[in-house]
């Protein structure tokens, strides 16, 4: 069975439900991992007063057995404190740039509230336990995922191409905006505050790498087996995110050739390591050559917008009246930049662990690294004509 996830809940629901399939029977279930996660998720500089109330954490309810996953459809729950729905009001009035009134002519409604509940990134919850839950997967192969911000208008971090996961992770953990790169935090801290006295909002871009990837993830034979355009969609489907992009991404259409793709070289002394020893001097390629990885740090980008809910209004619409009115007003944050790059670090890992699991599917974890094994020793054996029959 392929690894897959489903999330169920509203903004002002009861609760929040993620159902997930196709774990191994035997994997070792870190529900710390999970809420770390989700406590990240509700931190950063420019949140607004709902993470204030709310206390995320997961509630196993079936698929795990003293710690461990038992191969069953595993479904894990967390409460919402401001549950709210049947009381909060009608919202007539759609926010630009929001699903609001695109939501209300869907189904046939003026009240846009029926597709706000939803369409909320409160869902994101369920997503960063999805993948926080993988990465318990991950872990069992050395593989290690790391995201955060990379740019707030105008301030762009500085990032070494050659930065270790643990390196990254302690400068991004060191500051509120999420950023390994401690030159642009006052600046970015700095743009989130202007914008709220402005009764403003700010978008950016987050950064995700993923560490230890063996090379042969994901196919060159099918469209949707192309990891690329999975993790580009795993991605770009995050609540406000407006783009994706894999390595060089969009300014790799703006380089000749010769300095875009990256030469290849062969270490024997590296052969032991994810490259198999095949070396590059540079990544251009984000780890992903033709839809499957080549053993280089997978490296995944998106572009999240300002957040379409501004305290001072926008010119829009009653649904009621057909007049002319500014947009009502729901609770939300300033910049939600550095939160959204715990999503997307984490949507990103549930897609590099359901890549693992169909190259290398088993019924229980033993199966599985057993498969891994097997696999990563034939690929080594295959230089000077040594490969399986």
């Amino acid at each position: 069975m392929p690894l897959l996830y489903r999330t169920a809940g509203e903004s002002h629901g009861r609760s929040l439900t993620i159902l997930v399939e196709g774990l191994p029977a035997g994997l070792p279930i870190d529900e710390d991992r999970i809420n770390t996660e989700l406590r990240r998720r509700q931190g950063g500089y420019g949140r607004g007063g709902r993470m204030k109330i709310e206390k995320d954490a997961i509630e196993i309810q079936s698929g795990v057995r003293a710690g461990r996953a038992i191969g069953s459809p595993l479904v894990m729950r967390v409460i919402n404190r401001d549950f709210r729905i049947d009381e909060a009001p009608e919202v007539h009035r759609p926010r630009p740039g929001h699903a609001d009134l695109a939501g209300s002519l869907k189904w046939l409604t003026t009240d846009c509230r029926e597709t706000l509940e939803r369409a909320s990134a409160r869902e994101t919850t369920c997503r960063v336990a999805a993948g926080a839950l993988a990465r318990c997967l991950l872990a069992e192969f050395h593989i290690d995922v790391v995201g955060f911000v990379s740019e707030l208008l105008d301030q762009r971090a500085r990032v070494p191409d050659n930065a270790g996961p643990d390196q990254l992770r302690a400068a991004r953990d060191a500051n509120e905006v999420y950023t390994p790169d401690p030159d642009v935090v006052d600046g970015m801290i700095a743009a989130i505050r202007q914008a709220k006295v402005d009764k403003d909002t700010v978008g950016g871009i987050v950064e995700v790498r993923v560490f230890g990837c063996p090379p042969g993830l994901g196919s060159c034979f099918t469209p949707e087996g192309r990891l690329e355009g999975r993790l580009m969609q795993a991605v770009g489907s995050i609540q406000a995110f407006k783009g994706a992009e894999i390595g060089l991404g969009f300014e790799a259409a703006r380089r000749p050739g010769s300095a875009v793709h990256d030469p290849i070289h062969y270490d024997n002394m590296q052969r032991g390591t994810p490259n198999l020893g095949f070396v590059r001097s540079r990544n251009n390629a984000g780890g992903i050559e033709g839809g499957m990885t080549n053993g280089q740090p997978v490296i995944v980008r998106g572009a999240m917008k300002p957040i379409s809910t501004l305290l001072q209004g926008m010119d829009s619409v009653n649904l009621q009246t057909l007049e002319a009115e500014r947009s009502d007003y729901e609770r939300s944050d300033v910049c939600a930049v550095p939160a959204a790059s715990v999503v997307a670090e984490n949507v990103v890992a549930f897609e590099i662990a359901r890549a693992m699991l169909d190259k290398f599917s088993g019924d229980t974890l033993v199966e599985m690294k057993a498969a891994c094994a097997f696999y990563l020793d034939a690929a080594r054996s295959l230089p000077g004509g040594r490969g399986p029959a």
